[in-house]
């Protein structure tokens, strides 16, 4: 366990130095190559190095690939790096000019479907990972406004936009003809007495209040009975939007052709993917979350890291935000754009359009 480990402050200057040496190189490291990173910090000479490192190993936080070689951090090592990064990936961290190159990324957006896509490609884009954005129907079909119009005897449209800014619009073929006041009652009651409601709370009450009421229902009940039972307030989406970009990123990992294989195959899987988010990122919670080996979930995955956070919408939560990629990659500056990113949901998609 990572929280178990106790090593001193000479090895964790050690470690980390391999680790970033490592990241930014990809090759084993020698003991050389950290005694010129690290001068003569702490007096340490390639020879105390040395000893330390073989410490390390002993600890299961370094591996040896050959005889002759350096050292190379094993997962426990990146898991023991996350935790000591400060905490957890503050926006100050986040330079001036990456918040700038994020923000203009998302000019012209006025949708839920268009922040998700445009997430995943701006998280892919900064990242040498894939790049994942997810929303479920449950949590961004809240009801905005509908609107009903007549189109002729027995056909309406009905137009519902939701709190994230999805339209969902279809012609309904009435049994029975409705008129254009009528029309507009029944909006006028949907939209006064269920705004951010979901569409499914929604149909579920006024099922329960037409049976209720059954003996003394009035006309405007009547009518709302037969606008949602021809599929006013369905919802024909599917169950979960998901967008993933960056899958080329990977090509450049150093594993074998079969293991790439195996895990572009297992990132095609989309709801593998929802699966894995919805099981190591806490909606509650606004951190970001990093998980380094992702081998108990989807064994193909066990070379990559999550670095995932919940978004928000009007105070809800809206979905997931993460960033796929090899334990090679740069930890707090994904971290913070992936922070950064959660955060703009709310500000871009807080006005419906």
């Amino acid at each position: 366990m990572v929280a178990d480990l106790r090593i001193s402050a000479r090895e964790r200057l050690v470690l980390t130095t391999i680790l970033e040496n490592y990241i930014a190189t990809g090759e084993p490291v020698a003991s050389q190559a950290i005694a010129k990173a690290l001068g003569n910090k702490e007096g340490m000479g390639p020879a105390t190095i040395r000893n330390i490192m073989a410490s390390l190993a002993d600890a299961g936080l370094l591996d040896q690939p050959h005889t002759s070689a350096g050292r190379i951090p094993t997962p426990l090592a990146f898991r023991f790096y996350v935790e000591q990064l400060s905490a957890p990936a503050r926006l100050s961290q986040l330079s001036a000019e990456r918040r700038e190159q994020i923000e203009e990324s998302f000019a012209g957006v006025s949708s839920s479907q268009q922040f998700l896509e445009r997430t995943s490609h701006v998280l892919a884009s900064i990242s040498s990972g894939v790049g994942v954005a997810f929303a479920s129907i449950a949590e961004t079909h809240l009801l905005e406004h509908i609107h009903f119009s007549r189109l002729s005897v027995g056909r309406v449209l009905a137009v519902l936009v939701t709190r994230a800014g999805v339209v969902l619009d279809r012609v309904l073929v009435l049994d029975k003809d409705l008129s254009p006041v009528e029309l507009e009652t029944a909006a006028r009651f949907l939209n006064e007495n269920f705004y951010n409601w979901s569409v499914e709370r929604i149909r579920a009450e006024l099922g329960r209040r037409i049976e209720q009421e059954r003996s003394e229902c009035d006309r405007m009940m009547l009518s709302l009975h037969e606008l949602c039972r021809k599929g006013a307030l369905a919802s024909d989406a599917p169950g979960q939007t998901i967008f993933i970009e960056g899958f080329a990123n990977l090509l450049s990992t150093e594993l074998d052709r079969e293991r790439l294989r195996q895990m572009l195959t297992a990132l095609e899987a989309k709801q593998r993917i929802i699966e894995l988010l919805n099981a190591y990122v806490d909606s509650r919670q606004q951190n970001v979350r990093v998980v380094v080996g992702l081998e108990d979930t989807i064994p193909a995955m066990g070379d990559l890291v999550l670095i995932g956070a919940s978004t928000r919408l009007g105070g809800q939560n809206f979905g997931t935000v993460a960033v796929l990629g090899p334990t090679r990659i740069q930890y707090q500056e994904t971290m913070n754009a992936v922070a950064y990113v959660a955060l703009l949901s709310d500000r871009i998609l807080q006005t419906p359009q």
